[in-house]
C-alpha cells in the first residue's frame, strides 16, 4: 500500500468519508502485513497497549465489537481476553495521518497487560534509571 491517498486526502473537507472496504484497503502494513494498534482506555485517557493487527483482525474486531489482535509469536488471531477474560471492547477506532498506525478506543475489563497490571508501560524512564511501576490493576 501507498501513502498516497493519504496525502491525496489530508486536506479535503471535514466530513470527507471512505467506503470502509476501500478505506482499509489503503492502509500502509508492514511486509507482514501487519499495522501497529494501540489500544487506549476510552473514558481515561490511559494507553493501555500496542500490539499488532492485520486486515483480518481488523474486519474481525469491526464486526464483533471485541478486539482482536494478530499474535507474531503465536502466528494466530487473539481477541483480547480470551484466556485471561481481561476483554477490550471496541468504542472507537482512529487511523494517523499516513495509515500506518491504528488507536483502538476501548472499555477495558480487568487487566490490559499479561502481567495483570492495569497497562502495559509500567516501565518508567527516571533520570538515569528506570523503574518499575507497582503491579496493581484500575
Amino acid at each position: 500500500m501507498s501513502k498516497e491517498f493519504f496525502l491525496n486526502n489530508e486536506k479535503k473537507e471535514e466530513q470527507f468519508s471512505v467506503e470502509l472496504s476501500l478505506f482499509l484497503q489503503e492502509l500502509n502494513f508492514d511486509s507482514q502485513g501487519l499495522i501497529p494498534a494501540i489500544a487506549q482506555q476510552y473514558d481515561t485517557k490511559q494507553v493501555l497497549m500496542m500490539a499488532w493487527m492485520n486486515l483480518e483482525s481488523i474486519q474481525k474486531t469491526l464486526e464483533s465489537k471485541q478486539v482482536c489482535y494478530w499474535s507474531r509469536s503465536r502466528k494466530k488471531f487473539w481477541y483480547k481476553g480470551e484466556e485471561s477474560g481481561n476483554i477490550q471492547y471496541l468504542k472507537e477506532m482512529a487511523v494517523d495521518c499516513d495509515g500506518d498506525a491504528i488507536l483502538l478506543s476501548v472499555d477495558q475489563i480487568g487487566a490490559a497487560c499479561h502481567t495483570e497490571r492495569a497497562h502495559c508501560f509500567y516501565w518508567k524512564v527516571d533520570g538515569d534509571h528506570c523503574k518499575l511501576e507497582t503491579k496493581s490493576c484500575k
